[in-house]
C-alpha cells in the first residue's frame, strides 16, 4: 500500500511547476489524469529531444500519469472534464491567469457540488493583487524575488542552472496538497490553494532577505564562492581540475591551516583570525591555498580534505552524475517505460521502509483517452462522435 493509493488527481497543467507537483503525488501512488491538448499537449513535450527523441523536461516530472486530450474550446470536452472533475479528490491547475474560471472550474465555482475537492491553483504571482495578470516565467520570477540580484559572479548575474521558481512552486504545490488531503481526514472539507512562484522562491531567499535586513548591504555576487563564509567555495587544482571545500567554524579553520595547507601558523595571522577578517582578505587567503594546491592533483587534495574532516565535492558534470558512486551504490536508480522503450531514471529522493514508490510508465499524448472516456461511460460510438467533433 502507498500512501495516496486510492487518490485520483485531475490536473490542466503545462511546463514544471504543476507536473513536479503531480508527479510527486504520483510517486506516492495517487492517479493523476494529465489534460492535454489535441496534437501538441503539453508544450514542454517540445521543449528539447533530448531523451531517445522526447523532451528532457517532459520524461522528468510526467511518469506514472494517464494522458487525455480534450480540446477544451468544444463544449463536449468542458462536459468531459466535468464529469473527470466529479470523480477527483484534487484538481491542479497552472493555465493562464483567468482560465480555469472561464471553465467553471474555480473554487468557489465548483464547492457547492463537491466540496471535499482540493483545488491548487498555481500561478506566478496568485489570484489577487497588481501582478496577478502578468505572465510568469522562471527567468522572470527569478528576476522579481531577487535570486538573479545574489547569484553570478560580481560582473554579471546568472540563472541557477535549473528552473529554480518552477521547482519552488511545485514543491509547495506537493505539500500543500498533502496538507491538505490530512484536513479533509479531519474535517471532511476540501481546500482552494492559491499558489504562487514568486512567493515560493521568496521562501527560499529567505536568508538574503534577512541578510538585507533594514536596508543592510545585500550579499554580493560571488559566483560559486559564499558570499560571506570563506574558505567556502571552488578551489584549482595543479592537474586544471577543481575542488569544492568548506570550512564553517574556528576549528575547522585551525585543522585545514595545519593538516590541508600544512602551514599551522597561518591559524594565528591577525588576516585570518575569524571568518570576518577571512571574508575581508579572500583574495590573498585564496592565492594562499591556490599555491599550496598547485604542486597537488584533486585527488590528493581531496585525501587531504577528508583526512582533516572538512568539507569537500569534486565538481562533477553531468555524465559524472549519471555515473555517481554514492548514488549506485544507495540503488537510486531505477528504469521507466516511455514511448520509445525503458529509459534511466533516479527514484524519489529518501528511501522509505513502509512503501515502495510508483514509477510507471511516461504516457504518449493522449494514449489514455479512449480507456478514460469508456470509464466515464462514452459508448464506442459517443466516442466517435467526440473525436468527429475534434473534442478529443
Amino acid at each position: 500500500m502507498r500512501p495516496l493509493d486510492g487518490i485520483t488527481v485531475v490536473t490542466l497543467e503545462h511546463a514544471v511547476a504543476a507536473p513536479l507537483a503531480t508527479r510527486q503525488l504520483a510517486d506516492l501512488g495517487a492517479r493523476v489524469i494529465k489534460i492535454e491538448r489535441p496534437g501538441q499537449g503539453d508544450f514542454a513535450r517540445a521543449y528539447d529531444t533530448r531523451v531517445d527523441g522526447m523532451s528532457s523536461y517532459f520524461v522528468w516530472i510526467n511518469r506514472s500519469k494517464e494522458s487525455i486530450t480534450l480540446d477544451l474550446k468544444k463544449p463536449e470536452a468542458v462536459e468531459v472534464l466535468q464529469k473527470l472533475v466529479g470523480k477527483a479528490d484534487v484538481l491542479v491547475q497552472n493555465l493562464s491567469p483567468g482560465a480555469a474560471a472561464r471553465l467553471g472550474l474555480s473554487a468557489q465555482a465548483l464547492r457547492p457540488a463537491h466540496p471535499g475537492l482540493i483545488v491548487c491553483d498555481i500561478s506566478g504571482y496568485g489570484s489577487d493583487g497588481p501582478y496577478s495578470n502578468k505572465k510568469a516565467y522562471d527567468i522572470l520570477i527569478q528576476a522579481e524575488a531577487g535570486l538573479l540580484s545574489v547569484t553570478g559572479s560580481p560582473e554579471e548575474p546568472a540563472r541557477t542552472g535549473f528552473s529554480a521558481a518552477d521547482v519552488a512552486a511545485g514543491s509547495y504545490a506537493y505539500s500543500n496538497i498533502l496538507a491538505a488531503l490530512l484536513l479533509r481526514m479531519r474535517t471532511g472539507q476540501g481546500s482552494h490553494i492559491d499558489l504562487s512562484m514568486l512567493e515560493a522562491l521568496g521562501e527560499w531567499m529567505s536568508n538574503p532577505l534577512y541578510y538585507s535586513y533594514k536596508g543592510n548591504t545585500p550579499p554580493p555576487r560571488a559566483a560559486a564562492s559564499h558570499p560571506s563564509i570563506y574558505p567556502y567555495g571552488p578551489f584549482r587544482t595543479g592537474d586544471g581540475k577543481t575542488v569544492i571545500l568548506g570550512v564553517q567554524n574556528e576549528r575547522e579553520w585551525a585543522l585545514f591551516c595545519s593538516d590541508v595547507l600544512q602551514q599551522p601558523q597561518l591559524a594565528l595571522d591577525p588576516r585570518f583570525a575569524s571568518n570576518v577578517e577571512r571574508n575581508a582578505h579572500r583574495g590573498a587567503l585564496r592565492e594562499i591555498i591556490e599555491d599550496t594546491f598547485a604542486p597537488l592533483s584533486a585527488a590528493q587534495v581531496i585525501e587531504r580534505l577528508d583526512r582533516a574532516k572538512i568539507g569537500n565535492a569534486r565538481m562533477n558534470t553531468m555524465n559524472e552524475v549519471w555515473e555517481h558512486p554514492q548514488l549506485k551504490a544507495r540503488d537510486r536508480w531505477t528504469e521507466v517505460d516511455s514511448p520509445v522503450g525503458a529509459i534511466p531514471a533516479l527514484k524519489p529522493p529518501g528511501v522509505n521502509d513502509g512503501f515502495d514508490y510508483r514509477v510507471d510508465a511516461i504516457p504518449a499524448l493522449g494514449q489514455h483517452t479512449h480507456a478514460i472516456l469508456q470509464e466515464l461511460g462514452y459508448t464506442g460510438d459517443a466516442i466517435a462522435a467526440l473525436r468527429e467533433a475534434q473534442a478529443i
